[in-house]
């Protein structure tokens, strides 16, 4: 079975223009965490998460050292952090999201994408074709193609 088998076609995704709020609102009306970042050719640039704005918001600690030798991490206080977390809308999506993005072509065989979904580590990968965006493969197509006698 090949990746345009199984592919999701209708991708959501953002533009390389936008702001991560209009990543934020996407990843709340779709109730997804994770989009393929394209260019106007509709090329993936990027891939932005949710897992990129944790890394982003989670960048807030400092750590003190104290008399005895010993070190702690304090995070900073809830204003600091609303604080960061507005500052963090207006940014384009390009400054968190990760340019080095796992992708598949869109005649790739499903083993081959079960390998990279496991070794990875990763939820969903785009898919592409002469180099534009075409569809996207997570984990839970390709289970539910895999195992479809099973329901």
């Amino acid at each position: 079975m090949k990746a345009h088998e199984i592919m999701i076609q209708e991708v959501y995704k953002v533009k390389e223009t936008e702001t991560v709020r209009s990543v934020i609102e996407k990843f709340i009306k779709y109730r997804i965490s994770g989009l393929p970042v394209v260019n106007e050719r509709n090329e993936i640039v990027a891939y932005v998460s949710d897992g990129d704005i944790m890394r982003y918001m989670g960048k807030h600690e400092y750590r003190i050292f104290d008399s005895s030798g010993y070190n702690f991490f304090v995070l900073g206080d809830n204003e600091e952090f609303d604080k960061k977390a507005q500052s963090l809308l207006n940014k384009n999506v390009l400054e968190i999201a990760r340019r080095k993005v796992v992708k598949v072509s869109w005649n790739e065989e499903i083993e081959t994408i079960a390998t990279i979904l496991g070794k990875k580590q990763i939820k969903k990968l785009p898919v592409e074709r002469n180099g534009v965006l075409v569809g996207i493969i997570s984990r839970g197509d390709v289970i539910r193609h895999s195992f479809k006698t099973i329901v």
